[in-house]
C-alpha cells in the first residue's frame, strides 16, 4: 500500500525513544524535503496532525507505551527512566507550538494525539480540535454529566478509576474519573469517532514523533490513504524549516497558573478580629498547588506583625489584629522547580470595614494581556486579579500568575543549526503572511487557558 509522500519524507522525530534508528540526510536533500513539505502544507485543504511520544521526549517526558516506554518496562519488571523535571512543569516543544500557529492561521484542522501529557492543550490547541486517544493525565471526567476538568496537577490514578474529587455541578456531584487508558482498555469512542472523521476528510496527515506501531491508533492514518489523501512522516527539524518558508512565526509558550487567596474573619469583642488566611488551588482546597514551594507572608507597614513562612501545603496562617486598622499583606510566592523565575510578590490590601465588594474580570481579556506583558518583558512573574468576592466575614480573590515563558526563535533550535536557502522550487510557496490576494492575513488572537 502506498504511503504517498512517506517514502520521500522518511523521517522520525526522536525515534530512538520508540525503538527505531534515526536517519540523517545531507543538507541539500534535507532542504529539498523542507520545501516539499512547505508546499504540501500550503496546498492542503484539510490538514491533520497525528502525534506520538517523540514530540514530547525533548520536553523531558519519557515515552510510555513504546518498546522502551515507562509502562512497557514496568510490565517487564525493569527499571524505568527518570523524568528530567516534574511532569506538571513540562513545556511544549517547538513542534507543539508550530502546530498551534498552523491552527491559528486556519491551516491545521485537527490534531490526533497518542500522548497523555496534556502538552497540546497547554500549548493552545482548542479542545474541540483535539482527540486524545489514550487520555490525559491532567484531565478528569464526570461519568454522569460528561463535564471535563483540566487540572494543573497530575491526576493520581490511571485506568479510568474514581479519583478523590467530585463534579462541581451542584445538580450532579458524581465522583470523577481519570481519563488515562490502561493496557486493556478500549479507545474512547468520542475521541475515536472524531479522529476517524478527520482522517477520512484529510488530504494530508502529518505524522510527528510516532513510529506508527501502537495499535489500534496507528491504523487511523490509513483511512486517509483510502480516501485518496497522503501521509507525511516528518521530524522537528523539517517542520521548523517548513514554518520558516511559509513565513509563519512559531509563537512563544507562556504558562499561566492560578491561585486562590481566602481570608475568613470573625470579630473578637469590638476591638479585635481573628482572621485565617488560606492559599489554595482553584480546583479545590484539597487539590495541590504544584507550582508553589513555599509562601512568605509579611506586613511591611506593620512592624508589630511578625513575618510568617509557610512551607507546607495547605498554606494556612492564623492571626489576630485590630478590627478598624487596615493593613497591607505582602505575599511572596516561591516557585517550585521548573518555573521560569524563583518567585513573585503580590500586595494584598486588607480592610475589615469593607463588607461587600465583587469583581469579576473577563479571562479572555485579562490572560492575553498578561501573556503579552510577559512576552514584552521577556520574563515571568507577572500577575493579575481575575475575580474578588468580599462578604461581611470573608474575602476570596483569584490571581493569575505567569510562571513560564519560552521562545522558539526558528529552525536553528531544531537539532542544531539549519540554514534555509530556498532553491528554484521555493517560488512555488506563497507566504501566508501575504494572503491569497497579496493582502495581510488576519491572525487569531492567542487563547490563554
Amino acid at each position: 500500500m502506498s504511503l504517498g509522500y512517506a517514502e520521500k519524507l522518511s523521517y522520525r522525530e526522536d525515534v530512538g525513544t520508540v525503538g527505531m534508528s534515526e536517519i540523517f540526510d545531507p543538507p541539500d536533500v534535507l532542504q529539498q524535503k523542507i520545501e516539499e513539505l512547505a508546499i504540501l502544507i500550503q496546498k492542503s485543504k484539510h490538514l491533520v496532525a497525528f502525534t506520538g511520544a517523540g514530540i514530547s521526549t525533548s520536553c523531558g517526558i519519557p515515552d510510555f507505551r513504546g518498546p522502551k516506554g515507562v509502562w512497557t518496562l514496568q510490565r517487564a519488571g525493569k527499571g524505568v527512566p527518570e523524568a528530567s523535571l516534574p511532569f506538571h512543569r513540562a513545556m511544549p516543544s517547538l513542534t507543539h507550538m508550530a502546530l498551534v500557529e498552523l491552527e491559528r492561521a486556519g491551516i491545521l484542522k485537527f490534531v490526533i494525539s497518542q500522548n497523555v501529557d496534556s502538552l497540546h492543550l497547554r500549548s493552545g490547541i482548542p479542545r474541540e480540535k483535539l482527540a486524545e486517544l489514550h487520555g490525559n493525565s491532567f484531565r478528569e471526567l464526570c461519568p454522569s454529566c460528561g463535564t471535563e476538568y483540566l487540572r494543573d496537577f497530575e491526576v493520581e490514578t490511571i485506568g479510568m478509576k474514581e479519583t478523590s474529587r467530585r463534579c462541581a455541578d451542584t445538580k450532579c456531584g458524581a465522583k470523577l474519573k481519570d481519563t488515562v487508558l490502561d493496557w486493556e482498555d478500549a479507545l474512547p469512542p468520542k475521541e475515536m469517532n472524531l479522529a476517524e472523521k478527520h482522517c477520512r476528510t484529510a488530504d494530508i496527515v502529518l505524522c510527528l514523533g510516532t513510529s506508527l506501531q501502537i495499535t489500534p491508533a496507528c491504523n487511523l492514518p490509513l483511512k486517509t490513504i483510502r480516501s485518496g489523501g497522503e501521509i507525511v512522516i516528518v521530524n522537528l527539524q523539517v517542520i521548523a524549516g517548513a514554518m520558516h518558508l511559509l513565513n509563519l512565526r512559531i509563537p512563544p509558550y507562556i504558562r499561566i497558573d492560578f491561585v486562590q487567596l481566602s481570608l475568613s474573619h470573625s470579630p473578637k469583642k469590638k476591638t479585635y478580629v481573628k482572621w485565617n488566611l488560606r492559599i489554595a488551588s482553584v480546583h479545590g482546597q484539597r487539590a495541590p498547588l504544584p507550582f508553589l514551594k513555599s509562601v512568605e507572608v509579611s506586613f511591611p507597614e506593620r512592624p508589630d506583625l511578625k513575618t510568617a513562612f509557610l512551607q507546607k501545603q495547605p498554606f494556612y496562617l492564623k492571626r489576630e489584629t485590630l478590627r478598624k486598622r487596615p493593613f497591607k499583606m505582602l505575599l511572596t510566592f516561591n516557585f517550585s522547580d521548573g518555573c521560569g523565575c524563583p518567585c513573585t510578590t503580590i500586595e494584598w490590601p486588607i480592610n475589615f470595614q469593607v463588607t461587600k465588594d465583587n469583581l469579576v474580570r473577563d479571562k479572555n481579556e485579562v490572560l492575553p494581556e498578561l501573556g503579552d506583558a510577559a512576552n514584552m518583558e521577556s520574563h515571568s512573574g507577572q500577575h493579575a486579579v481575575l475575580e474578588r468576592k468580599v462578604n461581611p466575614r470573608s474575602e476570596v480573590t483569584v490571581y493569575a500568575i505567569v510562571t513560564n515563558i519560552r521562545r522558539y526563535n526558528g529552525p536553528e533550535e531544531a537539532n542544531g543549526v539549519l540554514e534555509i536557502t530556498p532553491n528554484g522550487n521555493s517560488n512555488l510557496i506563497k507566504r501566508y503572511g501575504e494572503g491569497v490576494n497579496g493582502g495581510q492575513t488576519s491572525q487569531k488572537r492567542p487563547k490563554w487557558t
